[in-house]
This record gives structure tokens, sequence and C-alpha cells, in this order.
């Protein structure tokens, strides 16, 4: 039996699934971790990224050796330089380092926020790797005359395995010297952020190929390290986000609201998104059409520390705002407990407003629950405001998407059913789905449908809160 193999390397951790290249059917799994990072210097070496997929794929045994393509999902924006010997010339800087803040500042200055816009389809933020790139090349310039490569997390495991410096749009579109709406490098960019020559500089970083582009084959040290056959196809790899949107067969006009630490709010859409209010990222999907996104700093971690206060955990906090979903009273909850990125408030605190002599401990549990839901559903506001498609299906994903609290109050204040997948494993399924694709096993919508990509339970629904809602907004945006 073919199977495919899809690689989610996160922050955490690299996922992988191996799945029959026919029917989409889960064989077999494996997971290694990834060295903890402290933001705010999030740091880690680009090697163990590669130890940990060593590790990971062992975990699948014999089914290796029926494994005919595989592609990577990784973290997006990190930067990784190495130098004519493929070595790391340093560690890499990860999308969550936020010291290059000052670096953004300074680039958004320097042309304008709307120019950066048109330019790339996004204004960048500390996350963004060409902010990183800036930060090297203020604080480590001795470095600059020794890189010869410039990569992001995904594409150093997709040069690992074939030995191609490559990309796909996905991901370049977050690298802020990519325009998504065009195809382009951008040497200006890239000039701008080094104080060099832009055009050495586009030489540097990977070549971007198209959703089915082959980036090569497995070469014979990467497969015996792996214990795969040598010419194991591999595609051409997205970013994390990018690789969710397959992994749940999303179509133009589809959203997906993701509950992590952070939360997301991304959707699929036929035609570019440019914000110069830096609100909404105008990336491109994996899959050949455009993936704007949203991202807010605060999502279950601030339900996570609330339950803490009330004494309980993440269910018993869900359990408590449940029991009092008919009767909200008057408590709200700004969740800007670690300053936010959208909107961009990076000193702002947490606030509970509305709070009387009758406000419960119930009601406390679903104001936590509603702040960060409400932040989440201001962003696919803005998605909407920037012109992008969303009049599709309604996705939650993510940790929180466990939550009987969070599911219910996702489909209530977005006045929408809400489709909760069967499986968390979005990214590994969507890199999977890409490595089918390459293969020659059908179009992306062809496989979404014969794999049951985003199959799941679906919540209605079941009560007016436009009111709330509304209060929210003007809470939230205040």
């Amino acid at each position: 039996m073919p199977l495919v193999v899809g690689v989610d390397s996160s922050t955490q951790s690299t996922k992988v699934e191996a799945r029959d290249i026919a029917t989409g059917e889960l064989v077999a799994t494996g997971s290694a971790r990834h060295p903890a990072t402290t933001p705010p210097v999030s740091e880690q070496d680009p090697d163990a990224w590669w130890a940990a997929l060593v590790a990971a794929i062992a975990r699948l045994g014999d089914h290796r050796h029926d494994v005919v393509a595989i592609s990577v999902a990784g973290q997006q924006h990190g930067l990784v330089l190495l130098d004519d010997t493929g070595r790391a010339l340093r560690p890499a800087k990860l999308w969550n380092d936020t010291t290059s803040a000052p670096q953004a500042e300074r680039l958004v200055a320097s042309l304008g926020a709307e120019q950066w816009a048109g330019a790339t389809g996004s204004v960048p933020v500390a996350a963004f790797t060409i902010t990183k790139l800036a930060w090297v090349a203020e604080h480590e310039p001795e470095l600059l005359d020794r890189v010869d490569k410039v990569m992001l997390p995904h594409d150093y495991l997709t040069w690992r395995l074939t030995g191609a410096h490559v990309t796909d749009r996905g991901d370049a579109s977050g690298s802020g010297w990519f325009d998504p709406s065009t195809g382009r490098l951008l040497p200006d960019l890239l000039a701008t952020a080094t104080g060099g020559d832009g055009t050495a500089w586009a030489a540097r970083v990977p070549r971007v190929l198209g959703p089915l582009d082959q980036a090569g084959v497995v070469t014979e040290p990467a497969a015996a390290a792996l214990g795969l056959r040598p010419g194991v196809i591999v595609g051409p790899g997205t970013g994390d986000n990018m690789g969710a949107a397959l992994g749940l067969g999303l179509r133009a006009g589809d959203v997906a609201i993701s509950l992590g630490t952070s939360g997301t709010v991304f959707a699929v859409s036929a035609t570019a998104t440019h914000d110069p209010s830096g609100s909404v990222a105008g990336f491109a999907s994996a899959s050949g059409d455009y993936l704007p996104l949203v991202c807010t700093l605060n999502a279950t971690k601030v339900t996570d520390t609330v339950a803490g206060w009330l004494g309980t955990d993440a269910s018993g906090l869900a359990e408590l705002a449940m029991a009092t979903i008919d009767d909200p009273g008057a408590a709200l909850l700004v969740p800007y407990f670690d300053g936010e990125r959208t909107p961009n408030l990076p000193d702002a605190t947490g606030t509970f407003l509305g709070l009387t002599n009758t406000t419960t401990r119930a009601q406390l549990a679903l104001a936590a629950h509603d702040g960060v839901l409400c932040g989440l559903l201001d962003g696919l506001d803005a998605l909407r405001a920037v012109g992008a498609s969303v009049d599709g299906r309604v996705f939650l994903i993510g940790g929180g998407s466990r939550s009987v609290a969070y599911r219910q109050r996702c489909a209530d204040l977005s006045a929408a059913d809400v489709v909760v997948p069967d499986t968390d494993e979005t990214v590994a399924t969507g890199a999977a789905a890409q490595a089918a694709a390459v293969a020659g096993a059908g179009a992306f919508d062809e496989l979404a449908e014969r794999w049951k990509l985003g199959a799941g339970v679906t919540i209605a629904s079941a009560r007016d809160v436009g009111g709330r809602r509304a209060r929210y907004t003007e809470a939230l945006c205040g």
C-alpha cells in the first residue's frame, strides 16, 4: 500500500503522519520534542529539527518502506542562516522571538505601512522573517558576508531531505520580501533590511515553487538517516497555517478559527488582500489561492489562567460557562493578558468590566471564553473589511476546540454553524495531502473529498447574542 508522510514541524515538536495515498486513512504516527524556548528571545538550533524528524519518522516502523512521497509544513517566519558548508551560522530566530520589534518599527517607518502592504500584502511585525534579518544586520553584522543561504524552518528541512534550496509561495508570503499577488521576490526590501545589495541577497533566499512542484527526491544520505527508500518524492512544503488549510480541505470562502495559546483566524480567498493597518496579514495559500490571516496573542492561555483563579481547570471552566450560558450577566473580559498583537497594543493588560456584587463565578467563566472568541471574531470582521471572501464554512480548530464552551459560544457569537474536525492534527494532514497531490494522486479538491478532510461534528448557533457581541467589540477596540 503506497503511503505519504506529512510533517508538522512546530515550535514545540515534530509530528508526522503516514497515510494511505488513495484513501487518506491514517496508518501510523510519530513525534519528537524540540528544545524549549523562552521568549522574548526564542531561538533553536536547526539541527534539532532534523534530529526530531529522524526520531519521529523512526516511530513509523516498517511502514517507512511503503512511503512514496513526503512534505513538510513548518512554523512560519523563523530565520535560518547557513554558510557555504551548510552549517547554521547562528541559532534560528523563531516567529515568537520579539527582539526584532525595533527593527520592525524602523522598516515600516522607512517606507510607510501602505507601501509595505501594497508590495507584500502585509505590514512587518516582529514575527516576520525580514525583521529578524534586519536584527542580525544590526547586532551581528560580521555574519552577513558569511551567509550563503537564507531559509525559513520548513525550507531547512526540505533542504536536508533533498539538497534543494526552495520554498513555496505560502511560507514565502510571510517572509517580508515576497509579493504573493505577483509571485516576485523584492530585492529592494532585502536591501532595506540588510543595508546591502538587494540583488545579491535575492540570490541567497529560496527559489519559490508552485503548489504541485516537486522540491526533489530524498537523497541517499537522508534516506539512510530516516529509514526511507532513496528517491521518495518531496513536495514543496509550506507554512503551518497553510498546511492546516490543506488539512481541513478549505475552499475559497471557508474560514478557520484556531484556538491555541495564541489565536488565529484565516480564510482561503480567491483574491489577494492588502491591509495598511497591519491587522490582516495578506498571505498566500499552499493551493494557489490566498490566505489572509489575523493573529491574536491571547487565547486558551487566558481561559487556563482564569480557571486557575477560580480553582478549576479548563474543562471545569467550560462547565461553569455552560451553566450560565443563558444568563451571562454584565461581566465582560478584555483578555489582553500578554499585551495584544491585533489590535496592536503591546503594553495592554487584561480587564474585567461590568462586575457587580451579583456577578457569579460562572459568569466570569463565560466572560473569559467570550472575550477570547470576540477578539478572533473581530479579526474575522477585519478579513471581511479588506475584501477577503469569508462566506463559506466555519471551522474551529486547535486545542480550545475540544472545549464544549468554546464550541457553543463560537457558534452563538458568530451566528453561524461551526464545524469541529474529528482530528487535531490538521497541519500534518495537510502536508500529507500536499505530498499525495505532488505524487499525482489527484487535485487538492479531489483529495479533500476522497480523504474526507475537515469531517467532524457541526455545532449549531443556538441563541441570539448580537448585543453581547457588540458590547465586546466596543470594549476590545476601546
